[in-house]
């Protein structure tokens, strides 16, 4: 199992380029439709009579969700295995025959065991840290099964901080589900894959980051919101059988030896210090020179304590989801993740998962709200906007 350093806010470990962000409305939030919520899990899931569907989730945390899912999963004539609690303990209603099975198991027969599930759903609560979210990954590695992550948090302030759930931001989130015009997604998200497969792409910040880099045949996942058995079975790694709702992101790991320049960050925290005026160089995806204005030396014990995989480009990812996007209005904060239209990513580390060539663990998330994108000369997106 890939050991991670998680980019959490909480961590001070998100770069964040930008200065106005979304914001959720000002009207008293309507509350979760939980049957709402669920029959669109099961729209995403287009679940098969026979699949076998497991529930990976946190008691306390959407329990009425869990419920009303389950009974949407037996429904269709798939098979309902339960729902398994990260906390270890959960309501008897959760429990089954197979749950059952993973209580006794050893973290060394989990991912044995976990191969008979088809499609797995990971609830608000559930993180990679979890063993047997871990082991579900480890399947999906081996080419077998998808999972969705609906994960629902991911509301982050400009400066990184983690935002606490609220009902305004469980109503907004609630909002781009159902309001997301996923057809449209699919498609714009296919055209900017057909523009970057045989040129340069060019992401370019105010501050001075400044990087190229191609994609050649790398696998573009394209999270578009389609968690189907069909999609799955046309999954060249890992990522693109994970199924990230809310959707809106597209992620492809670079050729290596394609990525060259500069990227520059704002204030960002490394190792528990501030560092500002960073820049980092890259020829052919390897970190060539560093240079801080302050907090150098934090930067590269990072660097030195994550080995080889932290001096490599890891992900080049772009939102689409106009429903997430970037507010010029209202409170400054970023929609779940950067998944919204026109906002960057630009990370380091390892990138096995999406089929690249660097290993180690190490991961590190770098997201630019003012960033333009440009193909082959052809401006995608200006200054964080999507204009395509």
């Amino acid at each position: 199992m890939i050991a991670r350093f998680l980019m959490t806010a909480a961590l001070g470990l998100f770069s964040l380029s930008g200065c106005e962000s979304s914001r959720a409305p000002d009207a008293a939030p309507a509350p979760l439709d939980f049957d709402a919520l669920a029959e669109f899990l099961l729209e995403r899931l287009t679940l098969q009579p026979g699949e076998r569907v497991l529930l990976v989730a946190l008691p306390g945390s959407f329990d009425v969700l869990v419920s009303t899912f389950r009974e949407g999963v037996a429904a269709t004539g798939a098979t309902d295995l339960g729902a398994w609690s990260v906390t270890g303990d959960a309501p008897d209603a959760w429990a089954t025959d197979f749950t059952a099975r993973l209580a006794a198991a050893s973290d060394e027969v989990l991912v044995e065991i976990l191969t008979e599930v088809d499609a797995a759903v990971m609830m608000p609560g559930a993180t990679v840290t979890h063993p047997v979210y871990a082991a579900l990954q480890d399947v999906l590695r081996q080419d077998q099964g998808r999972t969705v992550h609906f994960h629902w948090a991911g509301a982050y302030a400009l400066d990184g901080t983690l935002m606490d759930q609220t009902p305004e931001y469980d109503a907004f989130y609630q909002n781009v589900l159902h309001e997301t015009d996923y057809v449209a997604l699919a498609a714009a998200q296919a055209g900017f894959e057909r523009a970057m497969r045989a040129s340069d792409v060019r992401v370019t910040t105010p501050a001075g980051t400044d990087v190229t880099f191609r994609i050649g045949d790398r696998a573009v996942t394209k999270q578009d919101g389609n968690a189907t058995a069909a999609r799955a079975q046309r999954a060249l790694n890992l990522i693109d059988r994970e199924i990230e709702l809310p959707a809106g992101a597209i992620r492809v790991a670079p050729m290596e030896e394609s990525v060259r320049g500069t990227i520059a960050f704002p204030p960002s925290v490394w190792g528990g210090t501030t560092v500002e005026g960073l820049v980092l160089t890259f020829a052919a995806g390897r970190v060539v020179d560093v240079r801080a204005e302050q907090g150098l030396d934090a930067v590269l014990a990072e660097m030195d304590t994550a080995g080889d995989a932290g001096r490599a480009f890891r992900e080049f990812a772009l939102g689409f989801n106009p429903l997430l996007a970037v507010s010029e209005v209202g409170d400054a904060w970023i929609p779940y993740y950067g998944y919204g239209a026109g906002v960057v990513r630009l990370s380091l580390g390892d990138n096995s998962e999406l089929g690249g060539t660097v290993g180690g663990g190490y991961v590190r998330w770098n997201f630019f709200t003012d960033a333009t994108v440009t193909v082959d000369g052809e401006v995608w997106v200006e200054g964080g906007r999507l204009v395509r």
